[in-house]
């Protein structure tokens, strides 16, 4: 018979090699897009593939994407509306959060509901209405037609919920019985408790305030508002005819960003979400 030593070391290696398939399913892509964007377009669709571009590499490929249209425009324009946006959805979604915790009045909990079925919106049912709001205010062709509608993340509310709902009420008495009015509570001592759930809530929203295409491609019109996936969009030139290793470079360049604010961030947020004991 096989000793229990043996067959836990068995298991270590099939949990390791399908682990390491996994990983290439979800690499592979990633290396052949970064290979593409180092070579000429006709060598990317030859048979078999090669993932490895022969030399000399083509940097002419990323130094196209700053000359085709105003890419670093696009990446400050897509920085701003992050920035303000996630900033201002952190502020509401932490202040619903704490109202539909703190406070008790009647319908608490259907109001709870009635945000919690914004996640099951598309934003594509609301686009017109969203439209002729935006237009009635003159705010088409103008960042602040992408940050007003993002600074509304139902998510963000969800999570601070829950967060704040393992908080005991005890902290607010207390600062009751200190002389602290609601909004000190909220600032000084719900807050800063709040970390793990704002670390989560803004790392999500960055990436869908950062990815987001659909939005600007519907309300922006010049090229120096648009944002980052708009302005890889515009790589592809006329009837598509714009060069693939160039658009993929374009692809290389814009994720540079996302990785680097994970790769800093990581560690704190997960610290973060074991500090506070998330509960979904």
């Amino acid at each position: 018979m096989i000793g229990k030593p043996v067959l836990r070391t068995l298991r270590h290696i099939t949990i390791f090699m399908i682990l390491l398939i996994v990983v290439l399913i979800i690499v592979l892509p990633l290396l052949w897009m970064t290979s593409t964007s180092f070579r000429e377009p006709s060598q990317s669709f030859r048979n078999p593939p090669s993932f490895l571009p022969k030399p000399p590499l083509k940097w002419d490929n990323y130094k196209q994407v700053f000359t085709k249209f105003p890419f670093f425009q696009s990446i400050l324009n897509s920085c701003f509306v992050v920035t303000i946006a996630v900033g201002m959805q952190l502020l509401i979604s932490s202040l619903a959060a704490f109202a539909l915790t703190r406070f008790r009045f009647k319908g608490v909990e259907t109001i709870f509901i009635i945000i919690l079925a914004g996640l099951m919106v598309p934003v594509q049912v609301i686009v017109i209405p969203l439209f002729l709001i935006l237009k009635e205010i003159h705010l088409i062709d103008s960042l602040f037609a992408l940050i007003l509608p993002s600074i509304v993340y139902p998510m963000g509310v969800f999570l601070m919920r829950q967060h704040l709902k393992t908080v005991p009420l005890q902290f607010d008495e207390a600062a009751a019985i200190d002389g602290l009015g609601r909004f000190q509570t909220y600032t000084l001592i719900i807050l800063p408790m709040m970390k793990p759930a704002l670390l989560v809530s803004a790392f999500t929203h960055i990436l869908l305030v950062w990815n987001d295409f659909f939005r600007p491609f519907i309300f922006i019109n010049s090229e120096e508002k648009m944002t980052l996936p708009l302005g890889l969009f515009q790589l592809r030139g006329y009837m598509g005819a714009g060069s693939m290793s160039v658009i993929l470079a374009g692809v290389v360049i814009s994720i540079i960003p996302p990785l680097l604010f994970y790769g800093f961030g990581q560690r704190y947020l997960i610290m973060g979400v074991q500090a506070g004991g998330l509960k979904y």
